[in-house]
Formats: structure tokens, sequence, C-alpha cells
């Protein structure tokens, strides 16, 4: 049966954490938790968005932490490992992406994802992309953004992957000031898989060298070989 809650004591050793700092972590609300019965009590579903978080904001030795965590949660959040290359697949990649606006640009890395035909609904992925985009911008100072809804939305997807689109020339995509030219459409078909994906992602964009020499490459067989490579080097 799956957890639904953790107590301390099985929290801590998860997260590399001694009861007494986690005890504290949960005081300073540095971590979601809540009081029942007296006892500290963290919540399985806020969990996964508190991670969530870290992801966005961990350098690369936080990322290889959060892996480590996951692993360690296994049990309780259902991991599942899947190379970030066997996600992507020729036709779900298109050098050069169309668009010069934001909008357009989920329009189209959307119908990339469509040519997979792991993806069945194309107006509902738009809608909820842009919702999440929405609440917070997913581009990076890299000029990377990694789209995602706010949750897996597993009623219209066949199995999880990852679509990628690079545009001819940068993109106003967000608020930093950055143009963006490389965009990934992350589809999940639970949490615990899209942290792991996103982790990983996150991972293989700020190794040395990946993103230039992504970004000479337009033949799809010969990115995600790059994509494979990168991914063995972690």
């Amino acid at each position: 049966m799956t957890r639904e809650y953790f107590n301390i004591d099985q929290l801590a050793p998860l997260l590399n954490q001694t009861t007494r700092q986690l005890q504290r972590m949960a005081e300073r609300e540095e971590i979601p938790a809540q009081r029942i019965g007296g006892e500290w009590r963290f919540s399985r579903k806020e969990l996964r968005g508190w991670l969530l978080e870290r992801v966005g904001t961990a350098d690369e030795s936080g990322l290889v932490e959060l892996e480590q965590i996951l692993d360690q949660l296994g049990a309780g959040f259902e991991v599942e490992e899947c190379p970030v290359a066997d996600l992507l697949h020729p036709e779900g990649i298109t050098v050069p992406l169309e668009g010069k606006t934001a909008g357009r640009v989920i329009e189209s890395i959307v119908k990339t994802a469509m040519s997979t035909n792991l993806l069945w609904d194309e107006k509902a992925m738009i809608t909820a992309v842009h919702e999440r985009e929405n609440m917070y911008p997913t581009a990076m100072d890299n000029g990377v953004a990694l789209l995602h809804p706010r949750r897996p939305m597993t009623n219209i997807l066949a199995d999880p992957f990852i679509a990628l689109g690079i545009t001819h020339s940068g993109v106003p995509f967000a608020d930093n000031g950055v143009l963006t030219d490389v965009f990934f459409l992350i589809c999940s078909t639970n949490d615990t898989q899209h942290l792991r994906t996103l982790a990983r992602l996150s991972r293989i964009i700020t190794s040395p060298d990946f993103l230039p020499t992504l970004r000479t490459l337009s033949n799809p067989h010969e990115i995600i070989q790059l994509f494979r490579e990168t991914e063995r080097g972690l």
C-alpha cells in the first residue's frame, strides 16, 4: 500500500537528515508539514511539490542530491527510472522550430509532440502549458525552457516522452531578459516520474559543452545520441 504520510522517523533518513534537523525544517516551514496528534506529519503529495521547487532552483550538486533522494524515496514514491534519451523520439524533435512569440512556440512544440502519436489532445496540452507558464515561466538563463503542465496528464498520453524543438533565433519567453531558443516539452504520466525526468534533464543541459553542441545539430538521431552520451557521463 502506498504511504500517504511520513512521520519524522520515516522521512529523515530518506532525506539524508537527522530527526532533529528535519524537525527544525518543519518548525521553520522549510518543508511542508503539519502537526497531527502532537507529531509532525509530511504529506506525500506536498513533498512532491516541494521536491519540484527544488529542481527549479538547484545547482549541479543539488540536482545530484535530489536524484539520490528520489532513489531513497523509491518505496514511497514509486520511482520509475528511464534514461532521458529513451524518452526522446526522432519524430518528436523539430529543428528549426517555428515561432517568434511565446504562444506560437508553445503551439509548435505541442504539434511536434503530436507527431509521436503518444499525445492525443493537442488543444488540452497547449492550454495546460499556457496555464503553467502563466503561474511561473520555465525559461532559464541558459536559453532553455522546460515546458510542462502543472500535473501529469495521464488521460491524453499513451506513454511518457519528451519533445524537443530548437528555434533559429531566440524568443522572448520570460521576463529575465534572456532569449530562449531550446524548448523541451516534458510529458509525464505520474508526478514522481516527472520529478526524476526534470532533475535528470536539468543535469544534462548544465553539463559542460552540451548546449553549445546541441545548438549545432539538426539531425534527430544525432541529437538523441548526444543525450545518450552525455547522460552516460553523469
